[in-house]
């Protein structure tokens, strides 16, 4: 009974055993990055992109379906929502669409930050994809955005294993899934013009769009995976990204999509730029594109798992040093029109 008391007090004043915070410079991060795993994603994306979710068109039933998923992952994870209660979902109305589009919604879930609570890490994928053909032909999604939705939930996972271990991370994380990235970028959108949490304390938009195969003409780049935007905005986001990468992985990051004058303009079609135009900095990570893209064949059986897993462990690993850093990522580099006041 008294070793039962003295354990009671020391939850009260410290936590009690494993939960108890521990200094997060300690930490072996790598150990947990290994937990996102080539099976995990596997055993994710083939539930995630199955037939049952009817190629997750915004507003339909499977994009329904995807996002109670999604929530249900969260929920056994133990990570809350920022809305409170139940509710993970921000309703994004068919009006701000362009065209006859349903109601739909994103889906947020939420860690708060030890030291650091109002300053928010975001770190984003989209989970809609472009549904099905007349002839009812599924367009399962699998690389477009499925892995980097199931990358997201891996990537939760970890933080909260560290978490658990007494690794609380500094600052805030919020893993954004978003609606109607197929149709114009509408769910981000929705969320930077009703923020959650202030723009002004979002340090920074890691965002994961497609994440799971070997693009056009990278066939002998090994393990490689395209970076777009990491200076546009922050020096200093750059050279983080870079610095933990060669500390850990090693991958070849490729920086041609980042051109300014590449004509494919990635860097202005995916859901980082609603936070790179408020000049919050961001990292996109891409595979590029191949030949399965909107195509009925992009589905689960052509991922590389291997692969997969190292992308999603270079984010976890980038976002743990963004969070745990003392200062937050520098704007060295504002839009125009933040630097001209306007």
């Amino acid at each position: 009974m008294k070793k039962i008391l003295v354990c009671a007090l020391s939850i009260s004043l410290f936590g009690c055993g494993a939960h108890q915070q521990k200094k997060v410079e300690n930490a072996d991060v790598m150990e947990y990055a290994k937990t996102i795993t080539p099976g995990e994603l596997s055993e994710h994306l083939y539930t995630f992109a199955s037939d049952e979710f009817e190629g997750r068109e915004t507003g339909e039933p499977g994009q329904k379906k995807a996002a109670e998923y999604l929530k249900a992952e969260y929920k056994k994870l133990e990570i809350s929502s920022p809305l409170g209660g139940d509710d993970y979902y921000q309703e994004v109305p068919g009006s701000v669409f362009r065209g006859n589009v349903k109601d739909t919604e994103n889906v947020l879930a939420f860690i708060e930050g030890s030291e650091k609570p109002e300053e928010i890490l975001v770190i984003s994928s989209h989970y809609d994809h472009v549904g099905m053909d007349d002839e009812g032909n599924v367009f399962n999604g699998a690389d477009d955005d499925g892995s980097g939705t199931v990358a997201i939930l891996e990537i939760a996972e970890a933080f909260m294993q560290a978490k658990a271990d007494g690794y609380h991370p500094k600052r805030s994380i919020l893993f954004l899934n978003v609606t109607g990235e197929e149709k114009g970028l509408v769910g981000s959108k929705y969320y930077t013009d009703n923020p959650v949490f202030p723009l002004a304390n979002t340090v920074a938009n890691l965002n994961i769009d497609m994440i799971g195969r070997v693009g056009n003409g990278m066939e002998n780049a090994g393990d490689y995976v395209y970076l777009i935007g990491s200076d546009k905005l922050s020096t200093e986001l750059h050279d983080l990204s870079e610095e933990v990468n060669k500390k850990y992985l090693n991958l070849n990051l490729d920086y041609t999509f980042n051109d300014e004058n590449d004509p494919n303009r990635f860097y202005y079609r995916s859901d980082h730029y609603n936070f790179a135009k408020n000049d919050i900095p961001i990292i996109f990570y891409f595979n590029g594109v191949h030949p399965d893209y909107h195509k009925i064949s992009d589905t689960p059986d052509k991922i590389h798992y291997e692969m997969l897993a190292k992308r999603a462990q270079l984010v976890f690993l980038t976002a743990w040093e963004v969070a745990n850093r003392e200062a937050r990522p520098f704007v060295d580099k504002p839009t125009q029109a933040s630097a001209s006041g306007k």
